[in-house]
Formats: C-alpha cells, sequence, structure tokens
C-alpha cells in the first residue's frame, strides 16, 4: 500500500500549470534582485527554515508534526504559513530546500494554490536552493547517489516550474564536512555558488580574520575550470545572529517599537543589531553579508518572523540618517551570490576539502563515518539494486514511474541524518523498513523485464525468487530446491567474470552454463561462526561457489542441480583443523596469501613478479570516551563524535584458531578471534585481489565500556605519513597526518583528528618501491594511517554515551534478539606496482559498488527443454565500452527517451593508458533500442547545454574564471549525427537520448 501511495502523487510532479505571465515580467534568476548601496554595509536577510528528512523524528513525523513530545515540527504547517506570508507582501522572500518535503505538499495543494505558489516561484520572492531531494551527506554517500537525488529533485522542480524553478545556488548548511568531489558535481550541475554552515574551528578563525570566508574552490584537479565553485561559509552555521531568532520555538525578545510601552526595547535592539552586523563585516571581504533567518523547522508560523523582521528593517534602516552605514533588506542566498560577484573582488582558491570536521578540540566528528554500519551497508545495496532496475527499465521499455518509489526512498537515504547514522533509532528502522519495502518493488521490474527479455518462445517466463540474506549465506530457495536456475545479472557496461556463493544443504551439485556445458564449481563449509548469527534461519551447512562470465549490462543464466556425484570439475573441499609447523599458503596464478601458522593471522603478500609485502592484519579496538559533555575535556565518543580514550588501541587477535579449506576454485583461511570476531581470508582462482570477510559483535559491553572495532593492516611500505583516499567513491585525495594544507594545525585528538572518510578505497604507496598497497570496502567507513606503513578502518561502533550533538541517544544498536548488533562485511586487498594500481583499484571498486545481482527461479523441465526455451545470455551492449570508460546512468527518462550519463573513470596521472582521453560511438550499442539523436544537459540532467550558463568569477592570480560550456571550448551539440562521444579524465557528460526501442 505504501508503493501506491508513494506513486500516487508522481503523476501530479509532472503537471506544468500554465501562468499567465509575461517573460518580463518574470523575476527568478538574479533578475528580482535589491542591488545594495555602495556606500553601505548591505545585510542580506536570508529567511529559511531547515527541513530534516528524517532525524529525531521520521519523515513522515516530520511533515505532518505527529511525536511532537520528541520535537515541536510540522513542515506541511511551515509551507502554509509561508505561503500566506509571501502572498500578503510582495517584499518578503523566502527559500526552500528539500523536495522530497516540497512534493508532497505540492500534490495535496489545490489548483487555485498551486498558481499562486508558481507566480511566487517565477517572481523570486519563493526561491528553491539546492533542490535535491534531501540535503545529502558528503562523507559517507557515493557520488553515483548524490547525482541520482539530485536529479531526482531537480527533476520534480523542473517539471513543476519549468525554468523559473531551476536552483542557482547550492545551500549544505548542515553536513558535517564538505568534500571536494561534492564541490565538483555542484559545479558540473551549473550551480553559480555553494552556501554551507560547518567548518573546523581553527579553520574558521584563520578564515575570519583573512577576511577568506568566500573563495572558489578547485572542485577538481582533473576538470579545471568546469570544476571551480565559488563557496561561502556562513557566519553562524546556520542561525541569526545571537539574541535575533523571532520563531515560535525561540525565546530571543521580539521588537517592541510601540513609543507608549514602557517595555519599548527597539533602540537596544537596533543597536544590537548593527553592532552584530559590524561585527560579522569584519570577517567578509565586501561591503555586502548574509544573515541567516531561520533554523530547524522554523516559520511554522511565519508571521512571529516577518513581523519582527519588517520592524526590525524599519529601524536599522532608519538610522541611517544619523550616519549609519547598515542597509538591511530580503533577499535569498542567490541575490547575495550575485551582490558578491558584481563586487569586483578577486577571491582565494582552495584545492583540498573541508574534512574532518571539528568543532571543538575534542569534539571531531568523525565517528558518523563508521556509525551504524548495517545501515551504511544497506544503502549500498539499495542503490545496486536501483541502478539494475533502471538499467533493466530502460532495456524492456518499462515506464519510468515504476521505479519511483526506490528513486524516493534513496534520494532519503542520502540525507545528512540518515545515511551518517546519526539519527534515532526508531528513525533508523522507518529509513530501512522503507528501502526494503522499495527494494521488493524492484523486483517486480526484474521479473516484468525478464518476461519481455527471455522467452525465446510463447513458453511462459520462470517467476524470479531473491535471497535478501546471501550476506549470511541463507537462502531457503536454494536450500529447498534441486534444480534451479541462477540468473545473474551485471549493471556494469563491460563483461565480467565474478564468484557466485549460493547456501545449499546437499552433498554434491552440478552447474550448467548457458551453453549447456558443466562449469567447474566447489561446495565449501560454511564457518561456524556464521551459523550463530542471531535471526539467521538455514539448514545451509555449505556454499557452492563457482564462477561466472557475465556479458556487459546483461544477464546470464546458470542450471543448478543435485548431483549423485561430486562434479567431475569441481572437488569437494578439504579442511585441515590443525596448525601448520610452517605458515598457511593461499596461491593462485597472481599471487601468494601467507598466513603464520603459530599467530593464525595474515602475515604477507607475494606476486608472481616477485614484489613481496610483509604485512600484519588483525582486530583491535578504541575504549569509547564517556563524559557529560558539559566541557570540551569532557565529550564522549557518540553517534557523531569519535573520541578514544588513549592512542594504542587494545588487540583482538592474541588467540587466533585456523581452519584450512582447500579447493580447485577458491582457497580460505577460516579464523576465529573469539566469541564475537571472526574473519575469512579468500583467494578465488582467477582473482588478483584478497577478499577479507568479517563478522563483528556483538560487541561486549558488560564492562560498562564503549568500543570502537578497527582492522589494522600493518606493511613494511614507507609511506612518509602519507596516505591517500577517495572523494565520494571517485578522486582521490592525498592525506598527511596531523596536517591540514590550509593552516597549522593544533593537534587536540591525534587519533580521531586523522580520520577520514573512506567510501571506496585506502591506500599508501612506498615511492621508493615503487609499490602501492590497497583496501577496498563494501560501505563508507572511517580510515586512517595513524602510524607509516599501516592501514586501519573502522568497522563498527558500540557506544553508551550521546555526545550532546542531539540526537539524544547512546549509540548502542541491537540485534532481533536484543543483544548487540552482528555485522558482516569485506575488505579487498590489492598489492601492486605503482603504474599498474589504478588499472586494478578503479575497475574492483565499480565492481564492488555495482554488484551482479542474482536471482532464482524453479526448474520444472528438463534442461535441454529450458536451454531451448529461452535466452540463457543476454547482453545489453553490442558491443562493450572502452576500459576507461563507466557507463554511470541508463534509465527511462520522458516518452521515447532515456537518461544515459557516461565517465572517464580515470584522473590524467594515473595510468599511462587508460588515462588518456578516449572517443567513442554509440551508434549501434544498445541491443534492446537504437539512439536516434543525443541531447547533452547539466549533470543533474535540469538544463541543456547548451543554455546553461554559469556566473564568472575573479580568483587571485588568475584571470576572470567563466564557467560556460562555450567559453570553456563545451560540447555544443547535439544531435550528433555518428553519436561519438568524447571523454577527458574524470569527466561525466549526460545524454537525453531520442531512442527506438527494436
Amino acid at each position: 500500500m505504501k508503493y501506491i501511495v508513494l506513486t500516487a502523487f508522481v503523476i501530479t510532479f509532472c503537471e506544468v500549470f500554465s501562468l499567465p505571465l509575461k517573460n518580463e515580467e518574470l523575476k527568478y534568476d538574479y533578475k528580482g534582485c535589491t542591488a545594495g548601496e555602495k556606500d553601505k554595509l548591505n545585510v542580506h536577510l536570508v529567511c529559511h527554515t531547515h527541513n530534516d528528512v528524517g532525524w529525531l523524528k521520521t519523515v513522515d513525523q516530520y511533515y505532518y508534526g505527529a511525536n511532537q513530545s520528541i520535537q515541536n515540527a510540522g513542515v506541511q504547517y511551515i509551507l502554509d504559513s509561508v505561503v500566506q506570508s509571501l502572498k500578503n507582501d510582495p517584499q518578503k522572500r523566502f527559500i526552500y530546500v528539500e523536495s522530497a518535503f516540497f512534493s508532497r505538499w505540492w500534490n495535496e495543494q489545490h489548483d487555485s494554490k498551486r498558481h499562486i505558489v508558481k507566480k511566487l516561484v517565477c517572481d523570486g520572492r519563493l526561491e528553491f536552493i539546492g533542490g535535491g531531494w534531501s540535503m545529502n551527506d558528503e562523507a559517507a554517500a557515493h557520488y553515483n547517489s548524490i547525482i541520482d537525488q539530485m536529479t531526482l529533485g531537480h527533476r520534480l522542480l523542473n517539471d513543476t516550474f519549468g525554468k523559473c524553478g531551476t536552483p542557482k545556488v547550492a545551500w549544505q548548511i548542515d553536513p558535517f564536512g564538505h568534500s571536494r568531489e561534492q564541490a565538483s558535481l555542484f559545479a558540473q550541475m551549473y550551480f553559480d555558488g555553494l552556501f554551507f554552515g560547518r567548518l573546523d574551528y581553527q579553520d574558521k578563525d584563520l578564515r575570519q580574520q583573512k577576511k577568506t570566508m568566500e573563495h572558489i574552490w578547485k572542485g577538481s584537479a582533473n576538470l579545471g575550470a568546469k570544476g571551480d565553485l565559488f563557496t561561502g561559509a556562513l557566519p553562524n552555521s546556520y542561525g541569526p545572529p545571537a539574541g535575533f531568532c523571532f520563531d515560535i520555538l525561540c525565546s530571543d525578545p521580539p521588537i517592541m517599537d510601540d513609543p507608549e510601552l514602557k517595555d519599548n526595547n527597539v533602540e537596544e535592539r537596533v543597536s544590537k543589531f548593527i553592532e552584530a552586523a559590524e561585527n560579522q563585516a569584519n570577517s567578509y571581504a565586501t561591503n555586502h553579508i548574509v544573515m541567516t533567518m531561520g533554523n530547524d523547522f522554523n516559520y511554522q508560523n511565519a508571521a512571529t518572523w516577518f513581523t519582527n523582521l519588517d520592524k526590525l528593517i524599519k529601524h536599522v534602516n532608519a538610522k541611517q540618517s544619523n550616519g549609519s552605514r547598515v542597509n538591511v533588506f530580503y533577499s535569498t542566498p542567490s541575490c547575495y551570490l550575485n551582490s558578491l560577484n558584481q563586487a569586483n573582488h578577486s577571491w582565494t582558491p582552495k584545492y583540498d576539502d573541508f574534512m574532518p570536521y571539528a568543532s571543538d578540540p575534542h569534539a571531531y566528528w568523525t565517528g558518523y563515518f563508521t556509525s551504524r554500519p548495517a545501515l551504511k551497508r544497506y544503502e549500498r545495496i539499495g542503490n545496486n539494486k536501483l541502478q539494475v532496475c533502471k538499467q533493466l527499465s530502460a532495456r524492456a521499455d518499462i515506464e519510468e514511474i515504476a521505479l519511483e518509489f526506490l528513486k524516493k526512498a534513496m534520494g532519503i537515504m542520502q540525507h545528512h541524518d540518515a545515511i551518517t547514522g546519526t539519527a534515532k533509532q526508531h528513525v533508523t528502522n522507518d529509513y530501512e523498513e522503507t528501502l526494503a519495502a522499495a527494494i521488493e518493488t524492484c523486483h517486480d521490474i526484474v521479473n516484468e523485464a525478464y518476461e519481455k527479455l527471455a522467452p525465446k518462445n510463447s513458453t511462459p517466463p520462470l517467476q524470479q525468487h531473491f535471497c535478501n540474506y546471501l550476506n549470511i549465506s541463507q537462502c531457503a530457495f536454494s536450500e529447498e530446491n534441486g534444480k534451479i536456475a541462477v540468473t545473474i545479472y551485471n549493471p556494469l557496461a563491460w563483461n565480467i567474470s565474478t564468484y557466485i556463493r549460493i547456501p545449499v544443504t546437499g552433498k554434491a551439485y552440478k552447474i550448467i552454463d548457458y551453453n549447456g556445458k558443466e562449469v567447474e564449481a566447489q561446495l565449501v563449509p560454511i564457518p561456524p561462526p556464521v551459523f550463530n548469527i542471531p535471526g539467521r534461519v538455514s539448514k545451509a551447512s555449505s556454499e557452492l561457489v563457482f564462477e561466472a562470465n557475465l556479458p556487459a549490462l546483461g544477464y546470464a543464466r546458470y542450471i543448478m542441480r543435485n548431483s549423485s556425484t561430486i562434479s567431475r570439475k569441481g572437488k569437494q573441499a578439504s579442511q585441515v583443523h590443525v596448525k601448520a609447523d610452517g605458515d598457511w599458503i593461499l596461491k593462485n596464478k597472481f599471487l601468494t596469501v601467507l598466513v603464520d601458522g603459530k599467530s593464525g593471522l595474515l602475515k604477507g603478500i607475494n606476486l608472481i613478479d616477485g614484489s613481496n609485502l610483509t604485512i600484519n592484519q588483525s582486530f583491535y579496538w578504541y575504549q569509547g570516551m564517556s563524559g557529560n559533555n558539559r566541557e570540551f575535556q569532557y565529550r564522549a565518543s557518540g553517534a557523531y563524535i569519535f573520541r578514544p580514550n588513549g592512542t594504542s588501541p587494545i588487540p583482538l587477535g592474541n588467540n587466533v584458531t585456523v581452519t584450512f579449506v582447500n579447493g580447485s576454485v577458491v582457497q580460505e583461511i577460516h579464523q576465529v578471534f573469539n566469541s564475537w570476531l571472526s574473519q575469512v581470508i579468500r583467494l578465488y582462482k582467477n582473482s588478483e585481489n584478497v577478499e577479507l570477510k568479517w563478522i563483528v559483535g556483538p560487541i561486549p559491553v558488560g564492562d560498562n565500556v564503549g568500543k570502537e572495532i578497527i582492522t589494522r593492516f600493518d606493511t613494511n611500505l614507507k609511506s612518509v605519513s602519507s596516505f591517500f583516499t577517495d572523494s565520494n567513491g571517485r578522486e582521490i585525495l592525498l592525506r598527511k597526518r596531523n596536517y591540514r594544507p590550509t593552516w597549522n594545525l593544533t593537534v587536540t585528538e591525534p587519533i580521531a583528528g586523522n580520520y577520514y572518510p573512506v567510501n571506496s578505497r585506502i591506500y599508501i604507496q612506498d615511492k621508493s618501491l615503487k609499490q602501492q598497497f590497497t583496501v577496498l570496502n563494501d560501505r563508507s567507513q572511517g580510515g586512517s594511517s595513524i602510524n607509516d606503513g599501516s592501514i586501519e578502518l573502522m568497522v563498527h561502533r558500540r557506544l553508551l554515551h550521546d555526545d550532546a550533538f542531539g540526537v539524544g541517544e547512546a549509540l548502542n544498536e541491537t540485534g532481533v534478539d536484543g543483544s548487540g548488533l552482528v555485522i558482516t562485511g569485506s575488505h579487498y586487498l590489492i598489492f601492486s606496482n605503482l603504474t599498474k594500481a589504478a588499472s586494478k583499484h578503479r575497475p574492483l571498486a565499480q565492481k564492488i559498488y555495482l554488484e551482479p545481482q542474482i536471482s532464482f527461479a524453479l526448474l520444472n523441465s528438463s534442461e535441454t527443454r529450458y536451454l531451448n526455451s529461452c535466452y540463457m545470455l543476454s547482453p545489453g551492449l553490442k558491443s562493450t565500452l572502452p576500459a576507461n570508460v563507466h557507463l554511470l546512468t541508463l534509465e527511462p527518462w520522458k516518452r521515447d527517451t532515456v537518461l544515459i550519463r557516461l565517465e572517464h573513470m580515470y584522473e590524467f596521472d594515473e595510468d599511462p593508458q587508460l588515462s588518456k582521453p578516449v572517443i567513442f560511438s554509440l551508434e549501434g550499442v544498445f541491443t534492446d533500442f537504437t539512439i536516434l539523436s543525443l541531447q547533452e544537459t547539466t549533470l543533474s540532467a535540469n538544463q541543456f547545454l547548451t543554455e546553461a550558463k554559469r556566473l564568472c568569477w575573479k580568483t587571485d592570480g588568475h584571470k576572470d574564471v567563466c564557467k560556460n560550456s562555450s567559453e570553456l571550448g563545451g560540447h555544443k551539440d547535439i544531435k550528433l549525427k555518428d553519436l561519438k562521444v568524447s571523454l577527458s579524465p574524470m569527466e561525466i557528460r549526460t545524454f537525453i537520448a531520442k531512442v527506438k526501442y527494436q
């Protein structure tokens, strides 16, 4: 029922209501901005509300104003009240940000109200800023999901308001640190600028002194000016100056200006405001400053704000007759930005990011990089499903409306209190329940698509079944049926091979591929710790493992059946339960993995070319700091904050027991560290990386000590205090221990202050040996290199104290049995030559992020009949894309069109060949449709590139920087006759393709 309700209001999204306005009357897009006065200090009052898409209350509770005992907040009342106030006074302005909430409200309005709102928008008085489905996090969110949620929000605004609804300014006022990749993405969406609220307290102090709170952010080391973005840090996070909050939720004194009142306070209030304005101006570079007049869920009664601001504007400006230079007026972020643009100021550049963020000497917001690891992994699964269902919908010509529920659920998941793990537990549960329901609608799409793509004749297609617990080796379908068809879909635009693991209960099986040939397969015993995972309901004692070869953007089908004898092409795995005299050895044609026979820990990786890596991998834990948070030094470790009590983590690997599993497809070392921690080290037959599969939890807290669990890799590489992390899964940033590129860091938290978000990979290099060691992960985590040659990643957290930043709960997740939450996850290790490193970690990162999707069907007919009745192999591409090109997006758009994004997945200096620019043609590439023409758009697909324009800025030591497509030698296109596409390193190009189905 939830799916039906949510999809119902999509229909009204796309209705564009006509307005009786002439173009010259429209005042959006800077045309209606107040210019200010040259000889005055111009104060831009920005009236706004910050509406979390879930945090202390669920999304539904926030919208309707339910559960007020937790927080007094109701979004529907905010929008009702604001629209009424704006309607009554043409001088007033307001901005709104979160499309997820606005879409609900819009759907409930009568046409007469919609006409009023559209006029307000086109007059520039109600302005959409940011405009994504949510205000996404910038540490734990992957660039693919960021782009998707921004596209979803911008599509809503575009379909509803046309050009009037195109946001010009990005608004990231609440995320807890800001990534360089986010700036680059915003620049490619053709935002003119970005304003944000939080930056490190040391960074802020210096910027205020030097008047560099506003600057040009160089968002990409590869894209040049295309990645540049004007960026401003707001003075008071996103709240008003102290003493000037006029919301019903606030207790600051109102403006009492009746001269006959004995409590008249107008002189005092005006004096304080002018003082605040002058003080703020001391930290900014021009005679324009911005004041954010709003806060969390403000304006439920907009009149309380506007009445007092009207008086403030009147009386402050009246002081100009007595020599005051303060000139105050209603404004918006875009109008403020436009004034800065016209100030003819030369702005300083910034090349790094704003990670990590510290709000005080002992509050480093680096814990949320890992908080709620199960939720972080589930979000990745949701995106994986979404990309598959988008592609299948485009291939099978399924209407886009079927995707809406999952798109919206994933858009909400990117919110800076969702993917971060910083919401209350009941809200987190709601996020997970919503995503689970949305994923089921995606499964329906898969079935519908296969019904169209699979049959060769009139034979009814087989119903697909999905196993959602393969991560804990549980699948009732494969355990209970002796002969099944396994369909494996590959969402990548290259042919790949991958290893499939299916839980089974039998003793012997055979795998038949799409050509009717038997495939080498191996039964591998499930490690005993898996059996003890709370909530696991399975009779499977083994997993059947085989290598599958998959076509680009398509599926391959395999038949699995019981056999009376072990397959000729596979063997029952042999096990050795005792410790060896020497080392345990896992070996294939690419590398050898050594596990110490005495300690049971990973010892080394040797490559076939003779390169050797000495490595010790184990698990450790930091003691979470306890505290009452009343002063900086008493700050506790919590959902947001990572603050270990001490700098030396405690080892968990003193008594590791080992089981060796040998076989022809995979070799494994099963490690048990203690009753709640275990790991499997895997080396597959044709793999160039080592996989580590771990189980952590329930973390014991009977000693009343919160614990933060890390995995650590200590190597012999000389990394010289440096390491590298990805930025939102894309470009790589150099990190240096105890160092910030833009200020001299005072080290107050030597561990937490060196933690960074690791969305996809972290690595260290030894340039003298020309070697690199890379660790890739399956979800966002916090990570660092605390010592030379070492990498650590935090995998789980269980804490007993709140850190006093609003969530009001300790991060103490429990599982289905009431004990601490059990987490499973994977890391992937690559040891390589420096020159080959990118060509190994870039493709693997994509394979991890976009895993093949497996479904099962009961096979009642003979194998021969089944092979002849359906297409066992269904590639989506007639020819694969170049090795350095990734198909980022393929989804249905509007009638007879699909949305296509293509990206160059290498940086300019990463690989001798793959980093080169590439040109390829899309003519005849897709199997199911023909592209008739391409029309290029901005990254979020809300403006045609030929029409999109950006403001130009002057930076220190540089000429004016103009970022419009034509001025940058951009693509003028767009109905390309030969459909050729060129990509330079890290470039993403977005197209609306007109198509004809076969």
